[in-house]
C-alpha cells in the first residue's frame, strides 16, 4: 500500500512533534557517540511507523554489536533527540552495509521514494515547524554517488547519495561528513545546531524487501 502525499509529507512535521515530547541529551564538546550499541542498546531511540515497522534489532557481527534493519513493504524510523552544536562537532562518521532488490526505483521520484539505508539529520522548525530542514545521505538504489536532490515530497529534506548500485556486497563502508558544510551546500542556511539523528530502512512504496546494518555513529571536532 502506497501513501498519499500529503501523509508523506507530514514525516519531519511528525517526527519534529514527537521530538517535541522529549528532553534534549546533552552534547559535549569533543566527541559525540550517538550510537552506543554495545554498552546501551537502543536506550534513548524511539520508533515511529509511517507504513508498518521496519524490524529493528542488535545483532552480533564480527564481535560487535550492531543495529540490523529488515524492511518488507514497510517504512518505520528509528530517532533519537540529541542536539548538536555544528561549531564544535561538525563531523558525522558511520559504518553501514546494505542487502536487498532496490535498484529499479527512481528515488527522485514519489512512487520510487524508498531506501535500503539512509541516515537523516533533523533541523527543528521551533514555533514553525514547516521550517523543520532534514538532511538525508542514503544508500542509493541507482542514483550516483554525491549526487543529490529534493526529497520527492518536500523541498525541506534533501537526499545525498553515499553509496549506489549493487546491494549485494556484504563489506561495510565508513562514511565521513561535513554536516554543517553540507546543510549550507543544500539549503543555503547557516545551520549550527541538529536536534535529532533518525535511521530508516523504508521499502514501502516498491513493496520490495531490503536489510541494513547501522554501526558506529558519532560526532566529532575532526
Amino acid at each position: 500500500m502506497r501513501r498519499s502525499g500529503p501523509f508523506k509529507t507530514g514525516r519531519l512535521l511528525v517526527v519534529s512533534i514527537l521530538m517535541g515530547l522529549l528532553p534534549p541529551v546533552p552534547a559535549g564538546p569533543e566527541r559525540i557517540p550517538v550510537s552506543e550499541f554495545a554498552s546501551r542498546g537502543l536506550e534513548g531511540w524511539i520508533e515511529h511507523s509511517f507504513q508498518g515497522h521496519t524490524r529493528y534489532r542488535l545483532v552480533m557481527i564480527d564481535d560487535t554489536r550492531v543495529l540490523e534493519a529488515h524492511s518488507e513493504a514497510s517504512a518505520s524510523a528509528l530517532y533519537r533527540r540529541i542536539r548538536v552544536d555544528l561549531e564544535q562537532t561538525p563531523i558525522l562518521r558511520w559504518r553501514w552495509r546494505a542487502g536487498g532488490t532496490l535498484g529499479a526505483n527512481d528515488e527522485q521520484t514519489r512512487g520510487g521514494d524508498d531506501y535500503a539505508a539512509r541516515i537523516y539529520l533533523i533541523k527543528e522548525g521551533g514555533l514553525l515547524p514547516w521550517r523543520t530542514m532534514a538532511l538525508n545521505y542514503v544508500w542509493s538504489g541507482n542514483q550516483p554517488v554525491g549526487s543529490s536532490w529534493n526529497n520527492a515530497y518536500s523541498s525541506r529534506a534533501r537526499m545525498i547519495a553515499l553509496q549506489s548500485g549493487s546491494l549485494d556486497d556484504p563489506r561495510w563502508r565508513s562514511e565521513r561528513r561535513n554536516v554543517r558544510d553540507d546543510f549550507r551546500r543544500l539549503f543555503a542556511e547557516e545551520v549550527r545546531y541538529i536536534d535529532a539523528v533518525a535511521l530508516m530502512s523504508d521499502t514501502d512504496n516498491s513493496g520490495a524487501t531490503a536489510t541494513a546494518h547501522y554501526a558506529d555513529i558519532r560526532f566529532s571536532a575532526e
